[in-house]
């Protein structure tokens, strides 16, 4: 068990909920520690039974911290948790700035929990997007070698940070109003429309946040032979990014036996019958911790090639799920 605990970015929306499955989970410290910005800082949170203060994060913050859940910008990561591993602390890291660092190990707990375990330094949380993709891609990979994906997927606006839903809901609100909004996240109208570019031009046409998916899925799987061709588009979901995934593997898999993978992995839930128009939507997955699967069939076009929707809350299992479960790794070593 930890003595103590940091979480930093306590007061934004994924930091929140980080709070909120530290508590609901029962997690084993001692004490908490709250940081934010200097903006936030005072704000009192209770969290089991506690009533923590917000402190202001400083390069000082770490000092008696035994490990540290951070949600906050690239920027930020990189200036204040080189302070903390100097500080001796374990560190979970939601940022992307650390993912490819190759010191780094970049974890999903039901893939490769060892790179937690083993881990010298920080531990870094996959790109939303690319979790819930390698969760439904390992029983795959495992079963028949996964060799080629091709991913497109729709991404909701909270994956824009609590502005992000702003937007949607005030941009919503004018449109219907026949009214101008001035959109702060998106460069375009996010209400009653599709924008496929999320992040800046990386390379070959494609984006960062498309790269991520390429780039991180191979260091998690670790296999740098996997091809990933992905497009992202933001849609007018507040919560939850679907995907649409087609996976080519070494030998075929049949949607039967690709549902009895899928089953039989934990973290995914299978929600699939067409007949019966049962499939995961944002919907009715926002709030889950798991990965949802359904429309699992055959790519007609390809003998080896299954075709598959995905759904996944991108602020839970994307994000603060995701690094609480590291961090639940981390503590059973402590014991």
């Amino acid at each position: 068990m930890f003595e103590t605990v940091a979480v930093i970015g306590a007061t934004g929306a994924v930091g929140s909920i980080i709070l909120d499955l530290l508590e609901k989970r029962d997690f084993p410290a001692k004490q908490f520690r709250l940081l934010a910005s200097a903006r936030t800082a005072g704000t009192k949170i209770t969290l089991k039974g506690q009533e923590i203060t917000v402190e202001e994060l400083t390069p000082e913050s770490f000092e008696g911290v035994d490990l540290v859940i951070a949600s906050t910008p690239d920027d930020t990561a990189a200036e204040y948790l080189p302070h903390a591993i100097k500080a001796g602390c374990k560190v979970i890291d939601e940022s992307g700035y650390w993912r490819m660092n190759p010191e780094v190990a970049l974890v999903v707990p039901e893939i490769n929990p060892e790179d937690a375990i083993n881990a010298k330094g920080i531990i870094a949380s996959p790109n939303c997007s690319t979790t819930q993709m390698v969760v439904v891609l390992k029983p795959l990979h495992d079963a028949a070698k996964v060799k080629r994906v091709i991913v497109s997927t729709y991404q909701a606006t909270s994956g824009a940070g609590l502005q992000g839903n702003r937007d949607l809901e005030a941009g919503s609100q004018a449109h219907l109003s026949g009214e101008k909004y001035d959109y702060q996240a998106f460069a375009y109208p996010i209400a009653f429309n599709a924008i496929p570019q999320i992040g800046g031009h990386k390379e070959d046409g494609y984006t960062s946040e498309e790269m991520k998916m390429v780039y991180e899925t191979r260091k998690i799987l670790g296999d740098e032979s996997i091809l990933v061709n992905p497009t992202c588009v933001r849609i007018p979901v507040a919560n939850c990014h679907s995907e649409v995934i087609t996976v080519e593997t070494e030998r075929p898999v049949s949607p039967e036996e690709a549902r009895k993978l899928f089953s039989n992995f934990p973290g995914i839930t299978v929600v699939d019958d067409l007949d019966e128009k049962q499939y995961p939507m944002p919907s009715t997955c926002d709030g889950s911790d798991e990965v949802f699967i359904g429309r699992i069939r055959k790519d007609i076009s390809n003998p080896n090639g299954l075709n598959f929707w995905c759904v996944s809350d991108n602020l839970r299992k994307g994000a603060a799920t995701n690094a609480v479960q590291i961090a639940e790794l981390l503590s059973k070593q402590q014991s």
